[in-house]
């Protein structure tokens, strides 16, 4: 959840460090710094804040070096403030290091070192284990890697850590455990280290993707050298980034969020380009292909994930069911693995993550694999550590989600599943030929539909100026859609901070119905498909106690439009694929309510991007 950039090199490492701590903001903003090798001494600036802050902080200062390591926080142990920021000095201010991730047993490391001598600064986990890898070099006279693999055989939970050392100013230490981090390969014996590749790509395309427990010794000029924490060497293994610079700037729009919510048309393509020929037939997924028949021959289907890809995987349930009549569960990845589950080898787990480094469904996927589950994974970065522990599974090829709320990889997710379940369904025989080409067909129109409606934004800029200052909102939604009320009333919350839930329209009568009034906006996703005679009853009733409806109609509906205080019409469309057109005007709803009450929608707060603690 926090931001980890490292350089060594020949470059100047200060202006390296700031420009990847601002790409990296998205994973945690409650505070920054950075530590720089000069003239023998670790020069660390830090600051509560955002980056920006940290820039104030650092001017004028000696910010000069070749070497140097950068953090944005996510607080877990310790608020907020400057003490508490990253980096963390040793005891002897000999070493620096950035940690994302949780130390669980740090309360027990730190009891022991404090009857040896240390003393302790911060209320983090981090600064604990810095003085763990000094305390084993002062008492073992290791060398720094050698300390460092000590320590972690020691410590409990999670981490990404980068280490520099005064007295090797051309040297970083780095490892991970279920924490993300990737090692850039530069010109000239440079070398770059980030949680993710946006403050890399830049810079170079040959990366390094460490594995849980693997430990880099990485030395300006030299070759890269990695162990385990067993001390059995590991072979670097150097991949090409698919990532493009121009994906993760702004392209001229005010937020990422908004830029996202414009990209949907081209992901939504991307998603499927490749995998699909409306002409012949086909729905192919290459990544899948060998495990199809696993999928067809499965007593059930469990889907693990968190929060916005749980609500794509509550649309798969609708879909696999409806398509292909094979049984699906949909699990909060963080609940799945503390119940004891029952799973054997005729189940097939779906992993869906847009960062493939969600700490509880990667805890989940290892649970099903030790129980002889097939273990599909459907996420949006290459390379990542939930596409390196499945079976098998699929891309989305969204590209980068910088902002927070996730908008284009929630359509996009929904895209891969619809191609599965339809893939599946064809194989299966399970649907008609002509229920397959109909929804085809369909499918492949979805990006010029959404294309249309993304025309018609005033619309919802109108709504959002007489709503932005509600203070609860509830969404309505019945089949396919009530994963999509879900999703609305998340968005919301997320980036305008005005409560709102979801419910399936039906279960309004069963009690939140009470909290209907002239005050209560209620949005209602009412489309022509999937019982619209019983939402219009469930309008009604909302009408009758005087709440304010917004509903998402079919284009040309007039009884809807009649009865609504206001509504924005989407193309029609199959009820199966319908939240992948019904979800884009709630996004934009969030979205401009968000910016109008002046909340930072791309980093709402208390939020980070990737959740990689439990």
């Amino acid at each position: 959840m926090c931001g980890i950039v490292a350089y060594v090199g020949n470059q100047e490492a200060y202006p390296i460090l700031i420009k990847g701590l601002k790409r990296l903001e998205y994973r945690g903003y409650d505070s920054a710094g950075v530590a720089i090798i000069n003239n023998g001494q670790v020069n660390l600036y830090k600051k509560q804040g955002k980056v920006a802050e940290l820039e104030a902080f650092a001017e004028g200062k000696d910010t000069s070096g070749h070497i140097g390591i950068g953090h944005t926080r996510w607080a877990t142990h310790g608020v907020p403030n400057d003490k508490n920021a990253h980096p963390h000095y040793s005891g002897n201010n000999e070493l620096a290091i950035i940690h994302n991730g949780i130390i669980e047993n740090y309360a027990s490391l730190k009891e022991e070192l404090i009857k040896r001598g240390h003393d302790f600064i911060s209320d983090t986990d981090t600064e604990v284990l810095i003085h763990l890898i000094e305390d084993i070099q002062r008492n073992t006279g290791a060398e720094l890697d050698e300390a460092v693999r000590i320590a972690l055989n020691e410590v409990v939970g999670a981490y990404a850590i980068v280490i520099i050392d005064k007295n090797n100013p051309r040297k970083l230490i780095a490892a991970r455990k279920s924490s993300p981090l990737v090692i850039g390969v530069g010109i000239d014996g440079e070398y770059f280290v980030a949680s993710d590749a946006t403050p890399i790509v830049e810079y170079t395309k040959n990366v390094v993707y460490l594995e849980d427990e693997e430990i880099a010794i990485i030395e300006q000029g030299e070759d890269l050298k990695m162990m385990n924490i067993k001390k059995q060497e590991v072979i670097p293994y150097i991949q090409e980034l698919e990532v493009h610079l121009e994906a993760i700037e702004k392209g001229g729009y005010e937020h990422f969020m908004l830029k996202e919510i414009y990209e949907q048309p081209t992901t939504i393509r991307n998603s499927m380009r490749g995998r699909i020929d409306v002409n012949k037939g086909i729905v192919s997924l290459g990544g899948i292909r060998d495990y199809e028949q696993k999928i067809i021959n499965a007593n059930r289907i469990i889907i693990v994930a968190c929060g916005t890809s749980w609500h794509a995987g509550l649309v798969g349930e609708y879909l696999f069911e409806d398509l292909t009549r094979i049984p699906v569960e949909v699990e909060y990845a963080s609940e799945f693995r503390y119940r004891n589950p029952i799973i054997n080898e005729k189940d097939v787990v779906i992993a869906i993550s847009q960062s493939g480094e969600t700490a509880d469904t990667l805890a989940a996927i290892k649970l099903a694999k030790e129980k002889g589950a097939t273990i599909i994974g459907i996420c949006n970065v290459v390379g990542s550590s939930i596409s390196r522990e499945t079976h098998a599974g699929s891309y989305t090829h969204a590209g980068p989600e910088i902002g927070v709320a996730s908008t284009k990889a929630f359509t996009a997710q929904v895209t891969v599943l619809s191609l599965m379940a339809l893939s599946i369904a064809h194989k299966k025989g399970s649907i008609s030929e002509s229920k397959f080409h109909e929804l085809l067909v369909e499918l492949d129109s979805i990006p010029n539909k959404v294309e249309k409606m993304l025309e018609t934004d005033a619309q919802t800029v109108a709504i959002s100026k007489r709503f932005k200052d509600a203070r609860n909102f509830l969404y309505l939604g019945r089949g396919y859609n009530f994963p999509v009320a879900l999703e609305g009333a998340l968005k919301l919350k997320e980036i305008s901070y005005i409560h709102a839930e979801g419910y399936p329209a039906a279960e309004m009568k069963h009690g939140p119905i009470a909290l209907i009034d002239e005050e209560m906006p209620v949005v209602v996703i009412a489309t022509k498909h999937g019982n619209y005679e019983k939402v219009v009853s469930n309008i009604e009733e909302v009408k009758a106690r005087s709440g304010k409806i917004i509903a998402i109609i079919t284009e040309g509906d007039t009884e809807v439009k009649a009865i609504a205080d206001h509504y924005i019409e989407i193309p029609a469309t199959e009820d199966a694929l319908s939240p992948l057109l019904t979800s884009i005007p709630l996004q934009l709803l969030s979205y401009h309510i968000a910016v109008m009450r002046g909340c930072n929608v791309d980093q709402p707060r208390n939020l980070a991007k990737s959740v990689t603690v439990e």
